[in-house]
């Protein structure tokens, strides 16, 4: 007679790949960032520039849409702020990764909580609850 063995995932594998996440994310968008930087330094032949360029408010990237075209056309500065949105959504994916795996567990209390917390950071990102 044959048992199959039933593998579950514990907690200190979803750790794991949790902190593995974390740590890839912020690794893979500072160095978006790192080319973004010698990309602009070199389109602009080494001048330093004016610090209102990296102002959201004044800045030509400053909505995820103008990012995109702006990566499309290989702009410095647009790399630059892809690399920052990836990194305010490396947490946001540990957030929905965490979603999951309390999901896989059955803690529906954890699950109500992450969402809630998603729910926090999306309003927050969109400007709050004040336009």
């Amino acid at each position: 007679m044959s048992t199959a063995k039933k593998e579950n995932i514990n907690d200190k594998d979803i750790q794991v790949v949790l902190g593995t996440l974390l740590r890839a994310g912020v690794i893979i968008s500072m160095s978006i960032v790192l080319i973004g930087g010698i990309v602009f330094l070199i389109h602009n032949k080494g001048v330093i520039t004016d610090y209102k360029v990296f102002k959201p408010e004044l800045s030509k990237f400053s909505s995820i849409a103008a990012i995109f075209r702006g990566l499309s056309t290989f702009h410095g500065d647009a790399i630059v702020q892809f690399g920052i949105l990836m990194l305010i959504f490396t947490p946001i994916a540990r957030i929905v990764f965490a979603i999951f795996s309390f999901l896989l567990e059955r803690d529906y209390l954890y699950v109500l909580i992450g969402f809630i917390i998603l729910a926090i950071i999306t309003i927050s990102l969109n400007g709050g609850l004040a336009h």
